[in-house]
C-alpha cells in the first residue's frame, strides 16, 4: 500500500463536486485537497541497528532479505488508522523500524526470534499493514532497536484435504492470493473483511478477524483448525482434531495474540466449495430498533444469510453502506443488506425463509440493486476516508459488540459520548452506525464518525476515542469486536479481562517470550 494512505494509487480519486459542496455546507471546509509530501522528503529516525546486529540477521535470512532502505522502512512505519495517517502526513521526523527482515519459512522466523531475543531487539510482525489500532507501531519498549518481521515470503498453499474440507496456508498470503489458490481446487475460505485486499492469513488469525460474510461462514477463529507458531522459546504446533477435550484449547490463546506471544507462520483452515450461486436482497426498515429486532429474529431462527447488515438512519441517509457513495440516492428509514451463497436449492430455500421473517418483522423489500452496489464497493470505504482527510475532514471508525438486550443502550451511549466529546471541542460531527455482524445472542456495532478537523486532529480524535472507550466499558460492551487491541485499545484491557486475566497473559508471555521482544506495547497492559 502507499505510505501515507490506504491501498494502491489507482484506488484514490478526488471527491466529486457535489460532495465537496456538501462538506462546505455542513462543516465549513473548502473541499480543496491539501498537497501531500513525497515519500522521499520524509525524514526518518536513524536506524539503531548495529553493524553486528545487521550481520547477525543477514546470516539468518540473507542480505537480499534485510533492508534498511528509506522506502522499505517508511512502508513498515505503522498501520492505517486515521491517527496513523495523520501522524505520517505531519511535518518532522517519522519513526520507523530500524530494519525490515523477510524470512523465507517457519525455521527462519524461529531463528530470527531466537537471535533477536538473545541480542535485545524488539520484533513487530508485519503482514498486510492494515492494522487500525496501533498494532504495527514500531515500538521499541525497553530495547534500543526494533525490526519489522515481514512475512510476505510465507505465501504457499501447502496442503488441501478435500475429504475433511481443510487447507493449510502460509501466514503471508493475502486474502486475494489465498482465494486464488483455493479457487484452483474449487474451494473458498469466504473471509472478506474490509481489509481483504491487503490483509494476510496470519494477520487474520493474530487479530481474530471477522469478515463481512461471518453470518454464513463464521469468524476467522471459527475456521482455524491448526496453528503453527514460532516463539523465542521454541515451536508450537496446535490443533490435531476438529474438537478435543485435552485441556484448554491453546489455539484460542494464540488466535488474537497480535504477535505478542509468538509469530503465526502457518494456518490450517476450514474451507468450502466455491458457491454455485449468490442471491441479493436489500430491505428498508422504518427505524433502527425495528431493523435490529428483525435481524435478531432471522439469526435466532437459524435462517441467517451469508451477509446480513443494517445501517442506522444517519448512515442510510448518506449511503455510506452503499459502495461508499455518499452522493447517491438516499434510502428512507434504515437500509439492510443480505446476500445468500451456496447451491441453487440452498439459496432459494434460505432466501425465501429469511425474506418471510424480515417482511413479518416490518421490512420492505427493495430488490437486489442496493445489495449488489454494497458488495461492489465494500472494500472502497477507506479510500473515501483518505479523500476526506485530504480536505480537512476527520473520518474514523470504531466498533464494539454486546448482547441483543443491551444493543440499543450501547449504541445510544457511544453515540452520545462521541457527539458530546467532539462538540465540546468546538468541532460538531456526524456519528453513524451499522450492525456489521450478528450472532444468536448479540451483535456488533460499527461506528463511523465524520466532522471538521481541529487544529490538532490527532489530539481531537484521542479525546473522542477515550470518551467512546469509556462509554463502551461503562455500558458493558467489548472494547473491540474485530479490529483487535493493538496499542489503541490497550488502556481498556484490564476492564475487559480483569486484573487476574492480565496476570495470566503476562505469565504466558513470560513463558514464550522471556526477554519480552515480541510487539512491545501492544495488547497486554
Amino acid at each position: 500500500m502507499v505510505w501515507d494512505a490506504w491501498g494502491s494509487p489507482s484506488g484514490h480519486k478526488p471527491l466529486p463536486e457535489q460532495i465537496r459542496g456538501l462538506l462546505a455546507q455542513v462543516f465549513g471546509v473548502s473541499g480543496e485537497p491539501v498537497t501531500r509530501r513525497d515519500e522521499g522528503d520524509v525524514p526518518l529516525r536513524a536506524s539503531a541497528l548495529t553493524p553486528e546486529q545487521h550481520a547477525g540477521l543477514v546470516a539468518v535470512v540473507g542480505a537480499e532479505n534485510l533492508s534498511i532502505d528509506h522506502r522499505d522502512r517508511l512502508l513498515h512505519a505503522g498501520g492505517k488508522s486515521t491517527p496513523d495517517l495523520l501522524r505520517r502526513r505531519a511535518e518532522g521526523e517519522q519513526d520507523a523500524p530500524d530494519a525490515v527482515v523477510l524470512p523465507a519459512d517457519h525455521d527462519q522466523v524461529l531463528a530470527v526470534l531466537k537471535y533477536c531475543s538473545a541480542k535485545g531487539i524488539a520484533v513487530v510482525p508485519f503482514g498486510g499493514g492494515t492494522s487500525v489500532v496501533g498494532g504495527l507501531d514500531p515500538a521499541r519498549g525497553s530495547f534500543p532497536a526494533v525490526i519489522a518481521l515481514d512475512l510476505r515470503r510465507l505465501d504457499t498453499l501447502t496442503e488441501v484435504d478435500p475429504v475433511s474440507g481443510t487447507a493449510t496456508l502460509g501466514a503471508g498470503l493475502s486474502g486475494p492470493q489465498a482465494e486464488e489458490l483455493l479457487a484452483r481446487q474449487g474451494l473458498s475460505l469466504g473471509h472478506f473483511p474490509q481489509s481483504f485486499e491487503y490483509a494476510t492469513i496470519g494477520g487474520f488469525a493474530a487479530t481474530r478477524s471477522s469478515g463481512q460474510a461471518s453470518a454464513g461462514y463464521g469468524r476467522f477463529d471459527d475456521m482455524i483448525q491448526r496453528l503453527r507458531i514460532a516463539t523465542p522459546a521454541g515451536d508450537l504446533d496446535l490443533g490435531r482434531a476438529p474438537a478435543s477435550a485435552a485441556g484448554p484449547d491453546l489455539r484460542e490463546l494464540f488466535s488474537g495474540s497480535e504477535g505478542t506471544l509468538g509469530i503465526i507462520t502457518e494456518v490450517t483452515l476450514r474451507v468450502h466449495p466455491v458457491p454455485e450461486t449468490t442471491a441479493y436482497q436489500a430491505w428498508s426498515f422504518p427505524d433502527f430498533a425495528t431493523g435490529a429486532a428483525a435481524l435478531r429474529t432471522v439469526i435466532q431462527a437459524g435462517a441467517a444469510p451469508t451477509v446480513m447488515r443494517l445501517s442506522d438512519e444517519a448512515e442510510t441517509g448518506l449511503n455510506l453502506a452503499r459502495a461508499g457513495d455518499i452522493g447517491g440516492a438516499a434510502v428512507g428509514g434504515c437500509l439492510a443488506v443480505t446476500t445468500f451463497e451456496g447451491t441453487a436449492a440452498h439459496v432459494v430455500a434460505r432466501s425465501a425463509e429469511s425474506a418471510a421473517l424480515l417482511a413479518a418483522a416490518g421490512g420492505t423489500a427493495l430488490g437486489e440493486t442496493p445489495a449488489r452496489e454494497w458488495e461492489h464497493g465494500r472494500f472502497a470505504a477507506p479510500y473515501l476516508r483518505d479523500a476526506l482527510l485530504d480536505v480537512g475532514v476527520l473520518c474514523e471508525t470504531l466498533e464494539t459488540a454486546t448482547s441483543w438486550a443491551d444493543l440499543a443502550n450501547l449504541k445510544a451511549k457511544v453515540t452520545a459520548a462521541l457527539t458530546e466529546s467532539l462538540t465540546a471541542q468546538g468541532t460538531p460531527a456526524l456519528v453513524m452506525c451499522h450492525i456489521s455482524h450478528t450472532y444468536p445472542t448479540g451483535a456488533s456495532l460499527y461506528f463511523t464518525i465524520v466532522g471538521k478537523q481541529a487544529e490538532d486532529p490527532i489530539a481531537q480524535w484521542a479525546v473522542a476515542k477515550r470518551a467512546a472507550g469509556d462509554a463502551i466499558v461503562a455500558a458493558g460492551g467489548t472494547i473491540t469486536h474485530h479490529h483487535a487491541v493493538g496499542a489503541d485499545h490497550r488502556p481498556w484491557m484490564t476492564d475487559e479481562i480483569g486484573d487476574l486475566g492480565v496476570q495470566v497473559l503476562r505469565a504466558v508471555k513470560s513463558a514464550v517470550d522471556p526477554a519480552g521482544i515480541l510487539n512491545p506495547g501492544k495488547l497486554i497492559p
